[in-house]
This record gives structure tokens, C-alpha cells and sequence, in this order.
């Protein structure tokens, strides 16, 4: 069957035809008499039948054998659509619809690149006329039909893995190192063998991946070369610290695959011993506590969320001047020595950015300003990135998008945009140089703490009912229920503030009675009214 012509045909014309051919697997296709000649075969035999309407075999092979019908991406059918931009073909002939594509969506891409272009779409065992409603209707009945199977077709590979794991069998995939792939059984390589066990062994005698990474760098040792589909071979210049966490917690190694949460006894041989591979687990899990105990006390609350934008993670940091202490988060780019390699920033102060972070949450997240700040990011926060000038902000629980930062809260996006600005120094990578003040006295730090420290203690009175009023507190501590009143908005006062005045980085003049007095409401204020930042 075939459909009519896009454009009148009588038998005066010429109609150019094309013959598109594909094969999803490369299976038989070494045969003499493959899919791909039968495909041909019917297609050309019918262009025959429909010579008397001027259908002529154009020039030109289109056969993509070896390819899912899911993409466009095919060299061949690629190579067709070029030709049709040309206006080098009129009629283009397929054996099924499926041969052309399996999915809706780009099948209507090409039906409109056609209608543009006029050429017409037939396929020599399927009744359809592209150029009619109920024509199209079929068709896209047809490719609903061809869609589905592309999707059974995938669950039954993905059930196919599933069950290959669960029985150890290695279903393919990047070869790690230590192992080769022989048909499609992993056997080891005694020399890269020797490598891993010696990586697992300094592990556990350095205690750090960092150094390890540092040393496997200075004896000269390399990652495997990895070969790519396209045949070409990359070689990594060193082990990167990511890549050797990985390494060392992957179970692969003592001959266990890991799939979806379970582990399965594996077919290939074991490289490292399991005491020794336990040892290191029990040594990093270690650390990571260790990790997450200092994150959790650390008052740098962006870790572990703020990169640059060359995908460095920024650690934090600080530096002392003058009896001052300024925080910063560093790519670890340049803390590796590596500032070739980090991005457009490289250091930026912490009580900046995370008062802008904090800031934007609360204007696009109106329900959660209630939140701490910590708890804010903890909660809100997936990503940080800081570019020259913005900070993108990813958002943990949204759908995908991005927008500006002044948005429709009823709408709200996964990532806030909003402008950075760079202050002090132009140099790369200081988006904001401190300037100097005079540090604030020990006595005036104790002073201050102490005034919060009471506030706080009267507010979880009120809040528990050990206290009804206050003229009840006034008259426990001995003094007047007025200057009860005058302090109470001390125990309101923000993280940051606090942390300020303990670190003896907060203004050098600031007083109790400043400080009551001059307290904003809002959290995301009080930097700006209190420290003048």
C-alpha cells in the first residue's frame, strides 16, 4: 500500500524516491542476504509498481544498521534529511514506520520537516496517506504502537540486568581496574591487580584520600586508560580524590556486585581481601562522621553545597588579621594547587554569600523564614553555583527550571538566579577584601554574650511556663520588669550576629544598648544593621 503524494503526481512527473533502511542490532548483518537487503529489496520492488505515476529510485544508500529507533541520531538518517533540504527528493520509502522512528515526538519533528519541504512518506506494508486527518490519525496509532514496543523492549533489557546481577553475572559497562573484559568474562590482570591491592594498603596506612591521591601522583602512578565507543582511548593525567573514594568503597573488588541497594555474590574473581577492604570501609565511615560532626558545628553553613563554576567544590576557610578572623570558601582547585583548572572564582567571604543565600531563600520561600539559617540551606539548598557576579542557587524539592530571582511565588522554579556583587579588590576570585577595623574588647564580647545568653534563658521561661510575665522574671533576677523588656529582643538575635561577637569580628563600638536597640526583626537584616555588611 502506499500513500498519496504530497503534491499532485501525474505521469509526467518525475518523483525522486529515497529508500531509508535501519536495524537496531548489529546481529546477521555480516550475512550475504541481510534485514537491511530485504528491506531494500521490497522497497525498490515497489517503486517499480508505482513507475507509471514517475516514481524513480533516486541516487544514494541510506542504511543505518546498528541503530535504536528512540534517536534521530543516525548517521544515515541524518545524511536523508540533508537531502531532503536540498530538495533532492521527493518520496521517501520505508519498509515498516517503526524502520523510521519509534517515537511520536519525533516523528512529528519529521512529518513537519517533510510538510516543509513537500516530499511525501510511504511505507510498501502499511496503508496510510500522509496528506489526509484520518491518514495522519493512522499513523500516529501506528507510532503509538511502535512507541510501546520501544518501551517494553527496554524494560525487558533493564529486567535482563536486573537478573544478571542478581546472579553476579557482569552485564558490561566501563571494565574496572584490576580486570579485562574476554568474551564478555572478567579475568585479572595481575600487574593492575597489584595496583589496587597497594591503593587499599596505603589508604590504610596514610589515613587520607587527599594524600593518597598526592602520592600515587608522585610514584607516578595513572588511572586506567578508558576506551570510548567511538574507539578513541583517554588517559587521566592522575587519580582525582573523587574517583578514589569511589574506588575504595567499591565492593567489585573483594568480588561482590552491588545493584539497587543489594549485594550479590559476583562470577569474577576477587582482587583485595576482605579484612583489608572492611578495615578501609570502617576508616572511612570514620572520617565521615568526623566530617559531618565538624559540618554540623562549623558556622560555615553553605559546605558541602557551594561550588565554583568550573564544578570545583569551595571549602571553607579562614585567614587571621591583625587579631581578626575572616571566613572564605576556596575552590579546592587552588587548594590542590590547581588554579588552572578552577573557575571564574576562586575565593569568596562567607558572611556574604551566605547572607545573600539566606536572603533569596526567604524572598522566594515566604513559608519558611521561620527557619535558622542552617536548617534553611539544610533543608532548601541542593547547589550552589557561584559565577562571576551571580549565584545560582538550586532548590532541593522543585521541578526543573530557571528563572531570575524576582518571581511568582505561586509559581516558583528549581534555581533562584540573582546578582553578586563584587566588592574591594578586582583581582580574579575576591569578590569581597575586608578592610581592617579595631577588634572589640574581651570584656565588651562577654558583656554581649552574656545580655543573649539571659534573653534567651527569659524566652524559654515564657515558652515553658516557668514564668507568666515579665515582671515575674524582674522580680527573680532583682531587677525592674522595664529592663527585663529592653533586653528580651537580645534572645531574637541572628547565628550570624553571635558568631560575630564571640569571633570578636563584630563592630568594635557595639554595645548592649546598641544592639537592643537597633535590632531588625528579621534575621536577613540584622547583618546589614548590625555589622554593616
Amino acid at each position: 500500500m502506499r500513500a498519496m503524494s504530497a503534491k499532485q503526481l501525474n505521469q509526467s512527473e518525475v518523483s525522486r524516491c529515497a529508500i531509508y533502511k535501519r536495524k537496531s542490532t548489529d546481529h546477521n548483518l555480516d550475512l550475504a542476504f541481510n534485514s537491511l537487503d530485504a528491506q531494500r529489496e521490497a522497497c525498490e520492488a515497489y517503486i517499480k509498481s508505482q513507475a507509471h505515476e514517475g516514481w524513480r529510485l533516486a541516487p544514494g544508500e541510506f542504511d543505518d544498521g546498528a541503530f535504536s529507533g528512540a534517536s534521530l541520531d543516525r548517521p544515515a538518517l541524518q545524511a536523508l534529511l540533508e537531502e531532503i533540504r536540498a530538495g533532492k527528493i521527493d518520496i521517501i520509502v520505508v519498509y515498516k514506520v517503526d524502520r523510521l522512528t519509534r517515537s511520536l515526538a519525533d516523528f512529528a519533528k519529521l512529518v513537519e520537516l517533510f510538510d516543509e519541504h513537500g516530499v511525501s512518506f510511504v511505507s510498501v506494508t502499511q496503508s496510510f496517506n500522509t496528506t489526509s486527518s484520518m491518514g495522519r490519525l493512522t499513523l500516529n496509532v501506528l507510532l503509538s504502537f511502535a512507541q510501546f514496543e520501544r518501551e517494553v523492549i527496554g524494560e525487558r533489557v533493564r529486567d535482563k540486568i536486573s537478573a544478571s546481577k542478581r546472579k553476579g553475572i557482569w552485564v558490561g559497562g566501563p571494565v574496572a581496574l584490576g580486570y579485562r573484559s574476554v568474551d564478555k568474562k572478567l579475568q585479572v590482570v595481575p600487574e593492575e591487580a597489584q595496583t589496587v591491592r597497594l591503593i587499599f594498603e596505603k589508604y590504610l596506612e596514610l589515613g587520607s584520600v587527599q594524600q593518597l591521591a598526592a602520592w600515587l601522583d608522585e610514584q607516578n602512578v595513572r588511572p586506567k586508560p578508558r576506551q570510548l565507543s567511538s574507539g578513541k582511548t583517554i588517559q587521566a593525567e592522575r587519580f582525582r580524590v573523587g574517583p578514589l573514594a569511589y574506588m575504595l568503597r567499591n565492593r567489585f573488588y573483594i568480588g561482590e556486585i552491588a545493584y539497587k541497594g543489594e549485594v550479590h555474590k559476583g562470577e569474577h574473581e576477587s582482587i583485595v581481601d576482605k579484612a583489608i577492604f572492611e578495615a578501609v570501609q570502617e576508616r572511612m565511615e570514620g572520617h565521615s562522621v568526623a566530617r559531618k560532626i565538624r559540618r554540623s558545628s562549623s558556622s560555615a553553613i553553605l559546605t558541602g553545597r557551594i561550588f565554583d563554576d568550573a564544578s570545583h567544590p569551595m571549602s571553607p576557610s579562614h585567614t587571621n588579621k591583625k587579631g581578626i578572623r575572616y571566613r572564605y570558601y576556596v575552590s579546592q582547585a587552588l587548594g590542590q594547587g590547581e588554579k588552572h583548572r578552577a573557575g571564574s572564582v576562586t575565593r569568596v567571604s562567607g558572611p556574604d554569600v551566605e547572607e545573600a543565600v539566606c536572603k533569596a531563600l526567604r524572598q522566594h520561600l515566604v513559608s519558611e523564614c521561620n527557619l535558622e539559617d542552617r536548617a534553611l540551606v539544610e533543608q532548601q539548598v541542593e547547589r550552589i553555583v557561584v559565577t562571576a557576579g551571580h549565584l545560582n542557587i538550586k532548590l532541593a524539592s522543585q521541578s526543573d527550571g530557571t528563572t531570575n530571582f524576582d518571581v511568582d511565588h505561586h509559581h516558583k522554579p528549581n534555581t533562584i538566579t540573582i546578582p553578586f556583587i563584587v566588592r574591594g579588590t578586582a583581582r580574579k576570585g575576591y569578590l569581597h577584601q575586608p578592610q581592617s577595623q579595631p577588634a572589640m574588647a574581651t570584656e565588651t564580647r562577654k558583656t554581649l554574650l552574656k545580655a543573649i545568653g539571659r534573653a534567651r534563658g527569659w524566652l524559654d521561661q515564657l515558652l515553658n511556663g516557668d514564668a507568666a510575665s515579665f515582671d515575674e522574671i524582674a522580680q527573680r533576677e532583682g531587677l525592674v520588669e522595664r529592663h527585663v523588656r529592653f533586653l528580651m529582643p537580645l534572645a531574637f538575635v541572628a547565628p550570624r550576629i553571635i558568631e560575630a561577637i564571640a569571633d570578636g569580628t563584630a563592630p568594635a563600638d557595639l554595645t548592649v544598648t546598641r544592639l537592643a536597640k537597633a535590632l531588625p526583626s528579621n534575621w536577613s537584616d540584622q547583618g546589614g544593621a548590625i555589622l554593616g555588611t
